[in-house]
Parts: structure tokens; C-alpha cells; sequence
């Protein structure tokens, strides 16, 4: 619903062919947002390069916040504050209560140190923009703009939705959540992009379903008993016990697991010791879980904890194990996903719109996607004439910037049809 008609019934009923005056409708607005996202790239392609040069670290985005609001009002649109750096636009088209759709992008930047040589490079010292936050933030900006430069010509209310901490936990759209973020008003559904430099400019994809993993954070401290590294028979080795245990945890998968259901377990750090000669007193791993199903995912972390103390103990040593949960699956809702598909069709092309790909990553954006129906959808963002292919988390993760017409265009299109 939205846009003065039922852009369902448009798309998906042979009943178009008697709609001539709907599909010119359509196709006005659909220009209309077109015509501004491509007038307007260059304001924000110097919004982007502002938020690249100044990147924030997960829940210190003070100044992020601040210039979002800024921009706001610059362009008339009313906002609150929420979970101290978050911000809450909304707008209003015609008959605002009609319907209430919800648009998001996480402002966060990443503790990297950046390798790229342009002019917009962070200017924070090993922190930067290295997950495309920056380009989420400067396309729901741009559709804003558009979106209330527009608000004649659509029905309902849209919310944006400027969250804090998408790349630590709890994850900043749980705090958004519990400060009233889908509430007063309160939206029916809600939508996201993330930039996908795997995937060229231009394009976009979308999937139904689990679309990305559960994420939780393993800590373990493996105690035994310190000594001379020529006289192990008088220690007990926490890294001998440690070297047992990593490859005994990676058979909770291969074993306990239905291979049809997805799931990771990575140990990715190992602490100990200093010297060639000195058996150290404990190791301490770090590692993370991931899942796609919620069932499995809680019955592992007993197996987690079962099978390290029960392995350690028995080679002498003692465990301690925290598993912190973290991001649930991101869901995306079947029926909106394939609406929102459709109206992409309409925007990009058949050729430019495809499947996401299942990814074992993880995504805040799934606590709204298990409150209310969710569509988080990809951004091509790469060109590999031009060298953009470095994924995301990456130094020189970068894109072309042709991307943000896309992004801020769909997204404001998507908000009026959806």
C-alpha cells in the first residue's frame, strides 16, 4: 500500500493491464525520486566524505548525532533523541496514520586503521569507516530529503531510524528497541541496505527468510599449572590441554550438528605464555558461534560448556567459560521481501536485481526483523575497473560512490510503494 494505490495489487495482478492511469501514477513518482537521487548525488557524495573523514567508534557516535541533526533540520524534518546517540526522524505524507514504514541505517565505524589514499581519509587515528555505515547513513540522509521534498505526493508516515553500535553488543538497535524506537508511532515494517562491494554498482539483491547468522562470543580461560618448559612432568600444560580442546570443540559441529543447518564455531585468539622456556599457569581463547537456528544455537552453547570442562578436566587442568549471546538470525519477511523485489524490479531493472547469497555474518538489524516484518536488502557498491573490490572490514574497503544514488533513490522508492 502507499503511494495513492495498492502497488501490490499493481505488481502482482494481470488486473495492471486495466490500470493505465495507476501504472502513470507510478511511473511519475517513480521518476520523480529518480530524477532528485541523481540531482542530488553530488551533496551527498560530500556527506559521505564528511562521515568517512570523521568516523566514531560503537556507542561514541556524538558527533555522527550531531550532524545528522543538523542535516534534519536543514531539511524541515522533526526528530528526537534515542540510546544517547541514536536519532528519530519522521516524516509525513498525506493521511500520515494510513501506514507507517520504517527505513535504517547504523552510523558506527570499525577500529581499523585505514589504507586508502584519498582525500576523505579518516582522520581518526585507527578508526574507520570500513563497513559502509557512512554510505547507510548518507543514503537514508538523501532519501530523507527526497522523501520530504516529495510528501504531496505519497500517503503515510516514515520513520528513520539513525542507530548507534551495529558492530559491538548488545548491538545498538536492542538499546534502540527498549528506548521505544517502534513505538508512537509505531511501524508496520521495516527496511535496510548494507553495501556489498562483491557485487557492481548499480545492482541489487534481496532474499526471503534466514538471511544471515545468530552471532555469540566464546571466552575461555584454560587454568593448569606453571613450570619449567624441560620439566613438563612436574606442571600440568594449559596449552597442550588448549590444543586438545580446539579441535575437540569443532566436532560439536561436525557431530551434534544437522550439516543442513548452518553453523560456524571459530576460535580466533590464543593468549599465553612469554618465554621459549617457561610453561605458562593459563591460555586464554576468544573465538565466536554462529547460527540459524535458534534451537540449535542455545543447545550448542551447552556443548560448549560441557565438553570444555569435562576435556580440561580430565587432562588436569580447570576451565572457566563465558559465552556472550549476541545478534539473533536476521529474518527477512517472505511477503515483504518479495514486494520489495518486485518494486526494485521496477526501479533497476530485471537485470540488476537478483538473490541474496545465505552469510554466516551477523547483523543488529535482526532484533527489529523479530519484532516486526524486516527486509534487509544488498547495495552493490564495487567496480573492479576502477579497484574497487576490497570487502567490507577491509583497509582499503571503499566504493563507488555511483552507489549512493542508488541507495538513497531505492530507499525513498521503497518507503511510498512498499
Amino acid at each position: 500500500m502507499g503511494c495513492l494505490l495498492k502497488i501490490n495489487d499493481v505488481i502482482t495482478s494481470k488486473s495492471v493491464l486495466f490500470l493505465p492511469q495507476v501504472i502513470n501514477t507510478l511511473n511519475k513518482m517513480l521518476d520523480k525520486i529518480k530524477n532528485r537521487a541523481k540531482e542530488y548525488l553530488s551533496e551527498f557524495v560530500s556527506v559521505r566524505h564528511h562521515l568517512h573523514a570523521h568516523p566514531e567508534l560503537s556507542y561514541e557516535e556524538f558527533n555522527t548525532s550531531i550532524f545528522i541533526q543538523q542535516k534534519l533540520r536543514e531539511f524541515g524534518i522533526p526528530y528526537e533523541v534515542k540510546a544517547v546517540t541514536g536519532v528519530v526522524g519522521i516524516i509525513e505524507g498525506k493521511n500520515p496514520e494510513k501506514r507507517v514504514v520504517a527505513l535504517r541505517a547504523d552510523m558506527d565505524a570499525l577500529p581499523i586503521l585505514e589504507e586508502n589514499d584519498v582525500p576523505y581519509k579518516s582522520t581518526i587515528d585507527g578508526v574507520m569507516h570500513a563497513c559502509g555505515h557512512d554510505v547507510h547513513t548518507t543514503c537514508l540522509l538523501g532519501a530523507a530529503k527526497i522523501l520530504s521534498e516529495t510528501k504531496q505526493d505519497w500517503e503515510g508516515t516514515v520513520k528513520l531510524i539513525f542507530q548507534p553500535g551495529e558492530e559491538k553488543n548488545p548491538g545498538g538497535a536492542s538499546l534502540m528497541i527498549k528506548d521505544g524506537v517502534l513505538q508512537n508511532p509505531a511501524p508496520e515494517k521495516i527496511l535496510a541496505l548494507h553495501v556489498h562491494p562483491g557485487m557492481e554498482v548499480g545492482k541489487f539483491s534481496f532474499r526471503g527468510g534466514m538471511v544471515m547468522a545468530s552471532a555469540d562470543e566464546i571466552y575461555i580461560t584454560v587454568k593448569g599449572k606453571g613450570g619449567h618448559a624441560a620439566a613438563p612432568h612436574l606442571a600440568i600444560d594449559p596449552i597442550l590441554i588448549t590444543s586438545h580442546l580446539i579441535i575437540s570443540l569443532q566436532q560439536i559441529i561436525s557431530r551434534n550438528n544437522n550439516p543442513f543447518n548452518p553453523s560456524v564455531l571459530s576460535i580466533t585468539t590464543i593468549n599465553a605464555g612469554n618465554a621459549t622456556n617457561v610453561i605458562p599457569s593459563e591460555v586464554k581463547l576468544m573465538g565466536t558461534f554462529r547460527a540459524m537456528n535458534e534451537e540449535w544455537r542455545f543447545k550448542a552453547h551447552e556443548l560448549i560448556i560441557a565438553q570444555t570442562n569435562a576435556l580440561v578436566q580430565s587432562m588436569g587442568g580447570e576451565a572457566d567459560v563465558k559465552i556472550d549471546v549476541g545478534y539473533p538470525f536476521v529474518f527477512n519477511d517472505v511477503e515483504l521481501s518479495e514486494q520489495a523485489k518486485d518494486l526494485a524490479i521496477m526501479f533497476a531493472g530485471l537485470e540488476h536485481v537478483s538473490e541474496t547469497e545465505l552469510r554466516m555474518g551477523a547483523e543488529d538489524f535482526a532484533y527489529y526483523t523479530h519484532v516486526i516484518p524486516g527486509c534487509f536488502f544488498r547495495l552493490g557498491a564495487g567496480n573492479q575497473s576502477k579497484g574497487i573490490v576490497y570487502n567490507v572490514h577491509h583497509p582499503k574497503f571503499n566504493i563507488d560512490e555511483n552507489a549512493i544514488e542508488q541507495g538513497m533513490g531505492m530507499m525513498a522508492w521503497l518507503a511510498i510503494s512498499i
